[in-house]
């Protein structure tokens, strides 16, 4: 495993150091925690106990250990064992982009994490155990990952149905996702609101909204909230291209610019909707510009790419925070599937499909950067893999023997 920046390594952890580094497993797991890390107490334990840390699990540690200004000394006592080839050059950075290489590897986690969690999505409801509809974010991971990167706790979160990915990156359990979308007393609706209601108060998501534009006077509201309590929260309300041509969202637009309300409407322009090219659908097809007539300012941005996605989204949090109004980003994206799990998507051509996945895919574009800066080999890569894959069976297996909800759950929750 490549241990450290610029040097080939075969190393062995003590794993007691490092635990005892931070202060104990509690420290450890609040640490993760404050980093919006996806590593639990048990499985802490678990390292303890097998005296054995995977290299997915070591690199979020040195991530941690780098912000806190500790790297150094972590190494020191963690590394008992070095056979080291060393390498004279340092990392590349050809990009240009401004982060480590734990910001890197965090980004590149977060999307996997979306994209195969969605793909069990998607073969879990092939298999049935899944019902109702199912909308996949397969293709727009960098768009939720991006966003979540620039933006600081307390800040709201409401979407439409294509609502996984960005509940999943928010910090929700994906437990209780999954639970969701079984149909499980767990899940984060009790089992009764399934893919296109999902809710999570603690982290601020409000939704997951069947109606098409429905998020947007919703989250106008959120953020009316916001500006009345005066506590610095804004809210990004996501939309698709799809709900653009709603009358409800320019209502929305209107009591946003004239009361002045901090909140980020973000266009996920996936070019179809439901299964009507944009051109075919809006008389103007640069989405970003439908707020001019109330005075609100707006970017596009290539929504396949995270660092075009963190920089234009955090001059517009910015913006928003600064109390100076509404803001919108029209993120242009590409979903790889229907969009749901019953359309065949046929008004596309396969060829533009795979030609977007060649050359467009956020996931493996940022993967190939990884390993052309030296930032991480292919075998850690296919390790943190590993990883998510064994923790989103494990996770379906336990939602499978989950009970239903109550019969008493039918007269709950009814307004």
């Amino acid at each position: 495993m490549d241990g450290t920046d610029g040097i080939l390594m075969d190393i062995r952890l003590d794993v007691d150091a490092i635990v005892d580094h931070f202060g104990g497993i509690t420290p450890l797991h609040e640490k993760f925690n404050k980093f919006g890390i996806d590593i639990s107490r048990k499985a802490i334990e678990k390292w303890k106990e097998r005296d054995s840390i995977p290299t997915s699990g070591w690199l979020q540690i040195e991530a941690i250990a780098d912000a806190d200004g500790s790297l150094s000394s972590l190494r020191k006592s963690a590394i008992i064992r070095q056979e080291a080839e060393r390498k004279s050059v340092p990392p590349k950075n050809k990009s240009g982009h401004k982060f480590t290489k734990a910001e890197l590897v965090n980004f590149y986690t977060q999307m996997l994490r979306i994209r195969r969690f969605e793909e069990k999505a998607g073969q879990l409801y092939g298999m049935g155990l899944i019902g109702g509809f199912c909308h996949l974010y397969i293709g727009q991971e960098a768009i939720a990952v991006g966003m979540q990167a620039v933006t600081k706790p307390g800040d709201g979160i409401i979407t439409t149905y294509r609502d996984h990915g960005l509940m999943l990156t928010n910090g929700s359990d994906p437990k209780s996702i999954f639970g969701e979308l079984m149909g499980k007393a767990i899940g984060c609706s009790k089992g009764k609101g399934g893919s296109m209601h999902m809710f999570d108060l603690k982290n601020h998501f409000y939704g997951g909204h069947g109606i098409v534009g429905a998020s947007v006077p919703l989250g106008t509201g959120i953020a009316f909230a916001n500006k009345y309590k005066n506590n610095d929260n804004i809210c990004l309300t996501y939309f698709g291209d799809g709900a653009v041509n709603q009358g409800q969202v320019y209502e929305a637009f209107n009591m946003a610019a004239l009361w002045n309300l901090p909140v980020l409407y973000i266009v996920e322009n996936n070019e179809y909707a439901m299964g009507t090219s944009v051109a075919r659908s809006s008389s103007t097809t640069e989405l970003f510009r439908r707020g001019e007539a109330f005075a609100i300012p707006g970017k596009q941005v290539d929504g396949m790419d995270i660092f075009d996605v963190m920089k234009a989204g955090e001059e517009a949090v910015n913006y928003v925070r600064s109390g100076r109004g509404p803001f919108i980003l029209e993120m242009k994206t590409y979903r790889y599937r229907g969009h749901s799990m019953s359309d065949p998507a046929k008004y596309r051509p396969k060829e533009e499909v795979e030609n977007i996945k060649e050359k467009r895919d956020p996931i493996e574009n940022l993967k190939k950067l990884l390993i052309s800066e030296e930032h991480a080999q292919e075998e850690e890569l296919k390790e943190i893999e590993k990883h998510i894959r064994e923790e989103f069976n494990n996770i379906v297996d336990e939602c499978k023997d989950a009970p239903e909800p109550d019969e008493g759950e039918l007269y709950t929750d009814i307004y």
